[in-house]
C-alpha cells in the first residue's frame, strides 16, 4: 500500500530520501502548473520548483496535519516561493529602470524617465549596439538572468558574457547621453 502525502512527510522529516523520491513525484506535478502559471518563464519555475522541494526536505518536520492537508501545505509553500520570485525579477528589473533613469538623467533634462519617448530612445540605444552585446544585455535585464545563467543558456565562456555585458552597458551610456538634451 502506498504511503499518503502526510506519512511521506514525516518520513522525509526522519531524512528518508525514498519517501521524498515519491513525494516529489507524486506532487511535483501538481505544484509545478502553478509556479509557472505565476511566473511565466519554464526556467525559472522549475528553479523555485526545485527550492520548494529543497525546502520540503529540510522542513518536512513543520508539517501539522491539524492545519491542512500535505497537498495545501506544499501549494501555500509553492505559491509563496514563486510570488518571492517574481517579486525579485520585478525589483532587478526596477534596479535596471533606476540604472537607466540614472544615465539618462545625468546625461542632461528632458522627458521623464518613465516616458514613452524615454522607452522609444533605449529601445534605439539597444538597436545600436553590436547582436552579441544586446543580447547579453537583454538576457540580464529583460529577462533578469545572471551572467552564469546567460553563458549556460548561449554556451559562451563566463569571461566573454562578463564582457560583453560590460562593454554594452557601456556602450548605452554613451548613446543615451548623446541622445537625451
Amino acid at each position: 500500500m502506498e504511503a499518503d502525502g502526510g506519512e511521506l512527510l514525516r518520513r522525509i522529516a526522519r531524512r528518508d530520501a525514498d519517501a521524498f523520491g515519491q513525494f516529489y513525484d507524486r506532487y511535483a506535478r501538481l505544484v509545478y502548473p502553478l509556479i509557472l502559471r505565476i511566473l511565466g518563464e519554464a526556467a525559472e519555475a522549475a528553479d523555485v520548483l526545485q527550492g520548494v522541494f529543497w525546502e520540503t526536505w529540510m522542513h518536512a518536520a513543520s508539517y501539522d496535519p491539524a492545519r491542512g492537508s500535505p497537498e495545501a501545505w506544499l501549494v501555500v509553500r509553492a505559491r509563496a516561493r514563486a510570488i518571492d520570485q517574481l517579486r525579485s525579477i520585478r525589483r532587478r528589473g526596477d534596479m535596471v529602470g533606476a540604472a537607466g533613469r540614472e544615465v539618462t538623467s545625468s546625461a542632461g533634462t528632458g522627458p521623464g524617465p518613465d516616458s514613452a519617448a524615454d522607452r522609444v530612445t533605449l529601445r534605439r540605444a539597444l538597436e545600436r549596439l553590436p547582436e552579441e552585446q544586446r543580447e547579453v544585455v537583454e538576457l540580464a535585464y529583460y529577462r533578469g538572468l545572471t551572467q552564469t545563467e546567460i553563458a549556460e543558456q548561449l554556451k559562451q565562456p563566463l569571461g566573454t558574457v562578463k564582457t560583453r555585458i560590460r562593454l554594452g552597458l557601456e556602450r548605452l551610456r554613451q548613446t543615451l547621453g548623446a541622445e537625451v538634451p
